[in-house]
């Protein structure tokens, strides 16, 4: 789900520019793809132009996006682009990784070494669009609340921090995926979570959602999604209302003094 690693200001606009994905301090991304990046996750594939770099003229390049902080805690721009042969991580075994490529696992939980001594428990998918493996820290995923109105059981929670398929009490179900840029997929094409955010319940809508992996998907959404998505437009409308608020008073306060 959402969880924003990355602040808009931290982000590298000189290469972004240079790339034609920003200009006068705006991204020139859809609005999906720039919480991808700010989430820690990949964009959609995109398509690269005129890239110049370490003395290198590339003319055209379709590559996916993400961000990385560096060892000094600056955030750099990494390129996924289509390999032509996969690099397997040495935490997989050969069968392990004909099952990720040919679709037989959807994804693989592995405890592997941290680099640092210690161990993390992390995900293993393989992103068919750049022929790439990914892997990803379960302790980094944003767990859901509740789905369409409904609280998820902290059974259900751990199976979603695990990639497994979650099925709710509205009969929806969804599973955590790091190759899909809004970092779910679901037999629903959208559903409504609640996110615990700073102390307070967040309402996110996902829409144009992908199926879950060879099961088809329903076109109608959860018994519980309309009352869901009622109270996601409120918070919504009650954000729009707070954001003009003290603009709405100061214009008032100047009507006031000129009526005087």
């Amino acid at each position: 789900m959402i969880k924003q690693v990355f602040k808009r200001q931290e982000l590298p606009w000189d290469e972004l520019q240079k790339l034609g994905l920003a200009k006068d301090g705006r991204l020139l991304l859809d609005e999906d793809d720039i919480t991808s990046l700010l989430s820690g996750r990949r964009t959609d594939m995109l398509r690269l132009e005129n890239l110049r770099r370490d003395g290198l003229h590339i003319p055209m390049l379709d590559s996916k996006l993400s961000l990385v902080r560096n060892e000094l805690g600056e955030v750099e721009l990494r390129a996924h682009p289509i390999y032509k042969e996969p690099v397997v991580p040495s935490y997989l075994t050969d069968t392990e990784a004909e099952m990720l490529e040919k679709g037989d696992a959807v994804n693989l939980e592995k405890t592997i070494d941290d680099g640092k001594g210690g161990k993390i428990d992390v995900i293993i998918e393989f992103d068919r669009d750049t022929n790439e493996f990914i892997t990803v820290d379960t302790d980094g995923i944003l767990i859901p609340e509740g789905i369409n109105g409904k609280p998820l059981t902290a059974e259900q929670k751990e199976r979603y921090r695990k990639g497994k398929e979650v099925k709710t009490d509205d009969g929806t179900t969804l599973q955590y995926s790091a190759t899909e840029k809004q970092g779910i997929r679901s037999d629903r094409l959208a559903l409504v979570a609640s996110i615990l955010i700073d102390g307070g319940i967040t309402y996110v809508l996902y829409k144009g959602l992908n199926a879950l992996f060879n099961k088809p998907q329903e076109k109608e959404p959860g018994k519980n999604y309309a009352k869901a998505l009622d109270e996601f437009n409120k918070q919504q409308a009650k954000r729009f209302s707070d954001r003009h608020q003290p603009e709405a008073e100061a214009t008032e306060e100047q009507s006031e003094t000129i009526s005087r």
